[in-house]
């Protein structure tokens, strides 16, 4: 029988696993999720392009998903899916950087439609929102893993059972703690 967790949650942490610098464990009311970190690990002072997880204490601020692929996820927060021209910029000199962007986009950029489906399901974080630091790193998102949880470029990667089912019991208020 699979464990529910509990309306409301209040508090998530990710750590790094003991011996391991990009897999992680994600827990949640009382129950341990594997994760995959970056490829640099957990990090406090978090660098665009550093392949660190930044640690620190985060909030949820939207879902965004591939409507060709999944279904609409059930959440509370805000949602929306994502178009072919959704990209996210991380150029540190552009006035729009870690913040979405319509493509085509003439700075460095992300792309959010992706072929690989680790975006078909992402949750965005508020890291480096306010303030935005150039440099600080940008397109920090809790989205979907890759096989055998191979390591990110700096985000928190959950399987897609396990990521659907965590949307379900988040709010805005929710403390993700990476550490």
């Amino acid at each position: 029988m699979t464990r529910q967790l509990p309306v409301g949650i209040a508090t998530i942490t990710v750590r790094r696993r003991p011996g391991c610098r990009h897999q992680g464990v994600l827990t949640v009311a009382g129950r341990a999720i594997p994760v995959a970190l970056g490829r640099s690990g957990i990090g406090y002072d978090k660098r665009e392009g550093d392949g660190r997880t930044p640690a620190g204490v985060w909030h949820p601020v939207r879902v965004l998903y591939r409507a060709d692929r999944v279904t609409r996820p059930a959440t509370s927060l805000p949602i929306a899916a994502i178009r072919p021209d959704d990209g996210w910029c991380d150029a540190p000199e552009d006035r729009r950087y870690n913040r979405p962007v319509e493509l085509p986009f003439p700075a460095s950029h992300e792309r959010l439609w992706r072929d690989d489906r680790l975006y078909d399901l992402l949750l965005v974080i508020d890291h480096n929102t306010r303030p935005r630091v150039k440099g600080r790193g940008s397109a920090v998102f809790i989205h979907l893993a890759r096989p055998g949880y191979r390591p990110t470029e700096g985000c928190v990667a959950l399987k897609p059972a396990d990521l659907s089912r965590l949307l379900t019991r988040l709010d805005a208020r929710t403390r993700i703690i990476i550490s």
